[in-house]
């Protein structure tokens, strides 16, 4: 792992990619940038160990209620970081997916992974920040991110971005926890090998997103709260899904 990591990678392989914004903003005090080699090697580990269980299943999960199974076009998981989740996508989909992550510790490793699963034509990796996606307007048709929108600098600039990004037509899928199909006893042992540090308020996350779905004046949205009754055992967490009209 050491060695890919330590690799140089120029990455830029969509030609029709606006240049990288070279500015963004800071992390809200309290939140630290996922940047060094260190934060990537551990990130790796946790997909590796940890959290292995839980990307199969929201693939799954998500190319299921976007009917993405026969669908063409582009994909962007932003904050995707190794990208288990763009992998687990590439094999229930047939579009080109991107890695959209602030570190690019992480793409060595996501390359050699592609490569060996079959699927390195099929991939791509940009340097971005969630707040100013370097894509031009109406690129994507479908923008995914799990488990990394609690680190952007400013939630709404992001949601908004992401909208931006989309074309007419297209959707997001934007959370943080697990699929609604995954066992409750592998998700209880997943939370208890994450630690307190999981923990948030997922009532209050949902009122948050439901007031930037209103400022943004985003209509066709909804949340999804999987396994609700089940939230004082295990904290399956929230997705946001939205669409852009076409």
């Amino acid at each position: 792992m050491r060695t890919l990591l330590r690799s140089v990678v120029l990455v830029s392989l969509i030609s029709s990619l606006l240049p990288i914004q070279a500015a963004w903003g800071g992390p809200k005090p309290g939140r630290k940038a996922k940047r060094t080699r260190a934060d990537a090697e551990r990130m790796i580990g946790a997909a590796e160990g940890t959290l292995a269980p839980v990307y199969a299943p929201l693939a799954e999960e998500i190319a299921e209620k976007l009917a993405l199974r026969e669908k063409q076009g582009v994909g962007i998981d932003v904050g995707s970081g190794p990208g288990t989740l763009v992998l687990e996508l590439c094999r229930r989909t047939q579009m080109h997916w991107i890695n959209a992550d602030i570190n690019p510790h992480f793409f060595p490793y996501f390359f050699a992974k592609a490569e060996k699963a079959g699927f390195g034509g099929r991939v791509g990796a940009l340097r971005a920040d969630a707040c100013a996606l370097p894509f031009r307007d109406a690129y994507a048709d479908v923008v995914v991110s799990r488990g990394s929108f609690h680190f952007w600098p400013d939630l709404e600039k992001g949601l908004a971005e992401i909208y931006r990004v989309l074309k007419g037509g297209g959707v997001a899928y934007i959370g943080r926890g697990f699929p609604e199909r995954l066992p409750l006893d592998v998700a209880r042992q997943v939370r208890s090998r994450q630690g307190k540090g999981i923990k948030y308020d997922v009532d209050k996350t949902e009122q948050q997103l439901r007031t930037i779905m209103e400022s943004l004046e985003i209509r066709d949205y909804r949340i999804h709260r999987p396994r609700k009754d089940n939230a004082k055992k295990v904290n399956y967490g929230l997705w946001l899904e939205f669409h852009k009209p076409q």
